[in-house]
């Protein structure tokens, strides 16, 4: 009995200790839009690294999740070609997952052409799975919704 009031006790003194813990989040996203005519846009999702974390690209390689960019179906937007990847891609070999892996540190932008049906504007969503390390840990994967607006005037 009493080992159960000790056990309650000490969840109860740690608790302030675990609700004050900050969660890391050493990726900023930004989302943003640029006309390039009446019917084509490009959609940017630029993520900022913190010095020391890296940003594991969309192929990878084996081991780690790799950045993945959903588009949510739209009727008044189609996607044109692939989506690129703007940055300095490194390239090394990792201990931990014992691969060859492929990243980026400090700044990528994942851009997306995208045409309109018509001249409404509307808006591009979709979501962001992905995963940072640095030297001493990884953290686990992490969703992110976006939304971005397109088209109008």
């Amino acid at each position: 009995m009493r080992s159960k009031q000790l056990l309650t006790a000490i969840c109860f003194l740690a608790l302030p200790i675990l609700a004050s813990a900050q969660v890391l989040s050493p990726v900023n996203w930004n989302f943003s839009s640029k006309k390039i005519n009446a019917q084509t846009w490009q959609v940017q999702i630029t993520a900022t690294i913190q010095s020391g974390w890296h940003l594991y690209a969309q192929e990878a390689g084996e081991g780690p999740v790799p950045t993945t960019i959903k588009f949510t179906q739209n009727p008044l937007v189609t996607a044109s070609g692939k989506l690129k990847e703007v940055g300095k891609l490194r390239k090394s070999f990792d201990r931990n997952f014992n691969a060859e892996l492929k990243y980026y540190e400090n700044q990528v932008s994942f851009v997306q052409t995208v045409t309109l049906v018509g001249k409404a504007a509307t808006d591009v969503r979709g979501s962001i799975e992905f995963m940072v390390c640095n030297d001493h840990e990884c953290l686990p994967p992490r969703k992110v919704d976006f939304k971005v607006a397109v088209g109008g005037k």
